[in-house]
């Protein structure tokens, strides 16, 4: 995939998150995806990412593919999200995997159930 589609993807995403009301003055976790064809790359991947403010997750998929799922405390910015998403990119495609967006929770504030 093209970095000018995901520089779009991001820059959509985040003028959205902005009209939303996020509260870009904080850290969030945001969850980074790639697929693997197979689950020793996907742990592979997994066990390049150390430390208190990264965590990753491999799952299983209904194809038969697995997902690699590596959640980052960090500012949402176009800027960070990016080279973070290049990064991963950079130590996936040799393992086989592709990656597949990123993304992160909005909280509602003032909502009531």
């Amino acid at each position: 995939m093209s970095t000018t589609f995901h520089e779009d993807v991001s820059s959509n995403v985040l003028m959205r998150m902005k009209e939303g009301g996020f509260d870009f003055a904080r850290v969030h976790p945001i969850e980074f995806y790639a697929v693997f064809p197979d689950k020793e790359q996907a742990l592979s991947a997994a066990s390049n990412f150390r430390g208190e403010s990264v965590n990753t997750q491999v799952s299983p998929r209904d194809d038969g593919a697995w997902d690699l799922q590596v959640s980052k405390v960090m500012y949402a910015t176009f800027e960070g999200i990016g080279a973070f998403e290049q990064d991963l990119e950079d130590l996936v495609e040799p393992l086989g995997g592709v990656v597949d967006g990123w993304g992160v929770t909005q909280e509602l504030s003032g909502c009531h159930a």
